[in-house]
C-alpha cells in the first residue's frame, strides 16, 4: 500500500501587541491544544508547549518591543510554535549566574521543544519551537 505523501496540516494564528500580555497567548494556545485532545491525552506536553509560547511572546515583547504574531502549526507529526517580531537581531542563549532573574527563556524552550531555531525574514524574525505529537514517541528528533 502506497503511503499519502501529501501533506496534511492545520495552523492557527493571532497577533499579540505587546499591550496584550502573555495570558492571551497562553489561553489561546491550550485553547487550541485541547482542539487536538492533547489537554486530555498529554497535559504534560501542553503545559510544555505554553510554557515555550510564554517565553518566546515574552521575548518578542520585551527584547524587540514588537508585537508578536504567533503561528501554531500542525502537522499531524510535530507542532511548529513561531513568533514572529519586528527586529531582525537573532536571540542569543545567555547563561545567567544563579542570582539573575532573569535571561532563561531560551534554556527553557531548549529543554522543553524537541527542537527549536531562529532566522530573519525580511520584516524581522521567526523563532521556532517543534513539539512532536504525543503519539509519535518521545524518542528521537522527528521535527525539523
Amino acid at each position: 500500500m502506497a503511503k499519502d505523501s501529501s501533506l496534511r496540516a492545520v495552523g492557527w494564528a493571532r497577533s499579540l501587541p505587546v499591550s496584550s500580555g502573555v495570558k492571551a497567548a497562553r489561553d489561546w494556545t491550550r485553547a487550541h491544544l485541547a482542539t487536538l485532545g492533547w489537554t486530555r491525552t498529554a497535559p504534560d506536553l501542553v503545559d510544555s508547549v505554553v510554557l515555550a509560547v510564554s517565553e518566546l511572546v515574552t521575548n518578542a515583547h520585551i527584547h524587540a518591543r514588537s508585537t508578536a504574531q504567533l503561528l501554531l502549526t500542525w502537522d499531524q507529526e510535530c507542532l511548529h510554535v513561531t513568533v514572529h517580531d519586528d527586529s531582525p537581531r537573532l536571540p542569543e542563549q545567555r547563561y545567567p549566574g544563579a542570582g539573575t532573574p532573569g535571561g532563561r527563556g531560551l534554556q527553557l524552550v531548549a529543554a522543553l521543544a524537541d527542537d527549536w531555531q531562529a532566522y530573519r525574514c525580511p520584516r524581522g524574525k521567526d523563532v521556532t519551537a517543534c513539539f512532536q505529537s504525543p503519539t509519535a514517541g518521545r524518542q528521537g528528533n522527528g521535527c525539523g
